[in-house]
């Protein structure tokens, strides 16, 4: 079912857009049709992929250093009440630099390499995983808290086998949308500085107008967006089974 909604949706966007291209008259060089676009994705499909390999190392690289150093922050502030002061504001305000903005920077300090879109894409993920995953630890149980420490169990106990796993629900939700918005900091560092990846061929492409290369480009892109977000969501599914379900409505209420 899951499979035949995904193809429908699939097929009106093209049609969508076909449509879009043959009411406005659109010069090809400002958007080619559906089919310009699969022409020149067939025709460069090894430089595509190519290009493509290196923007998903980025891309995974990035969301795996910005996961691990984004849950290490929460269980950071969660443990220690002397840090939380001094570290929430420096969040805080960490945030209100647009990270756009870091990308020369990045660029300057790291190479036109893969370490700096990595930084880009770690820093766009470490955001969204510590402020979900710090919320879940504070927003634990009292009554778990409060068995748990009836039993015995001392203040490391109680973050790594009673808060922990409760926070984990909302490190998977700050993980999900990490996830839908890791690619950006990769394609922006590209833009600024890079020699590879999709984000620099779509760049070269449209000057020199190859609209149809920078297309597919944007398509593959969109592609490996969606299949990440997927595969980040079945194996958050699969980790935590208790979570797959759907609330239904109930009889009585006619809600959840």
């Amino acid at each position: 079912m899951n499979a035949v909604r995904a193809v429908i949706i699939f097929a009106g966007i093209l049609a969508t857009w076909q449509l879009i291209v043959s009411i406005s008259g659109t010069p090809v060089y400002i958007l080619p049709g559906p089919l310009p676009v699969a022409e020149a994705w067939i025709r460069s499909a090894f430089l595509i992929s190519r290009h493509a390999s290196i923007t998903l190392a980025e891309i995974l690289l990035g969301l795996t250093l910005g996961t691990l150093f984004g849950g290490a922050t929460a269980l950071m502030l969660a443990w220690s009440a002397r840090i939380r002061p001094w570290l929430l504001p420096v969040l805080v305000i960490s945030q209100a630099v647009p990270v756009f903005a870091l990308a020369p920077i990045l660029v300057l300090w790291l190479g036109y390499g893969m370490a700096s879109k990595v930084a880009m894409a770690a820093l766009i993920i470490f955001f969204p995983v510590t402020a979900a995953m710090y919320d879940g630890l504070r927003r634990t149980d009292p009554l778990f808290i409060d068995c748990a420490r009836t039993l015995g169990a001392s203040r490391l106990d109680l973050l790594l086998h009673v808060r922990l796993p409760a926070a984990l629900p909302a490190f998977a939700s700050g993980l999900r949308v990490a996830t839908a918005v890791a690619p950006i900091g990769a394609i922006v560092g590209e833009w600024v500085g890079s020699s590879a990846g999709l984000g620099y061929l779509m760049l070269h492409a449209n000057a020199r107008l190859q609209i149809d290369v920078m297309f597919a480009a944007l398509f593959t892109l969109s592609i490996l967006a969606i299949a990440l977000y997927y595969g980040i969501d079945f194996l958050l599914r699969a980790a935590m089974p208790w979570q797959t379900g759907e609330a239904r409505p109930t009889p009585h209420t006619g809600g959840f």
